[in-house]
């Protein structure tokens, strides 16, 4: 087990919650496909080229986001690689730069919970490397900028 994991804390943590009017294997359908990804993934302005999406357990997806941030345009360098993979219920991933020993990396585990009503509650939690750390990327916005990637997933399933 990764050493992040066996020193969980709520403090180091983040976690974001959507209701979306779908059921679970098509929400979960749009995590593991990249054209699909690459339409949906990011913040509001933001676009994804990708650059390598091997995405099952053991693969990786390594994109650029790209927008406008602080006033100019900005390109953020970004690699996933999936640790786990449960269909329709259950991804984790390890999400950073390309850089081998980001010290910035985190977790992030993504669950996909069918409602009686079809509905499904998608929990999205970030496990960040210190309570420092999380902070910094809540001073970023890291919850809007998550918030409107759900929404933008949200928006996606529906057209």
């Amino acid at each position: 087990m990764e050493p992040i994991f066996e020193t969980w804390s709520p403090d180091r943590e983040i976690v974001l919650v959507k209701v979306l009017k779908h059921p679970r294997q098509k929400v979960f359908a749009a995590w593991m496909d990249p054209q699909a990804l690459a339409q949906w993934y990011g913040p509001a302005g933001f676009s994804i080229e990708n650059h390598e999406a091997d995405i099952r357990e053991g693969g990786v997806w390594r994109f650029d986001m790209v927008g406008e941030f602080d006033g100019r345009q900005q390109r953020f360098p970004s690699l996933m690689r999936f640790l786990k993979i449960v269909p329709n219920e259950l991804i984790v991933v390890d999400y950073g730069t390309a850089e081998p020993d980001d010290p910035d990396r985190f977790y992030m585990t993504i669950t996909f919970d069918e409602q009686a009503d079809g509905k499904t509650v998608l929990t999205l939690r970030q496990l960040h490397p210190s309570r420092e750390r999380r902070q910094a990327v809540i001073d970023f916005g890291a919850v809007e900028y998550g918030l409107q990637t759900l929404d933008s997933l949200a928006a996606w399933l529906d057209g």
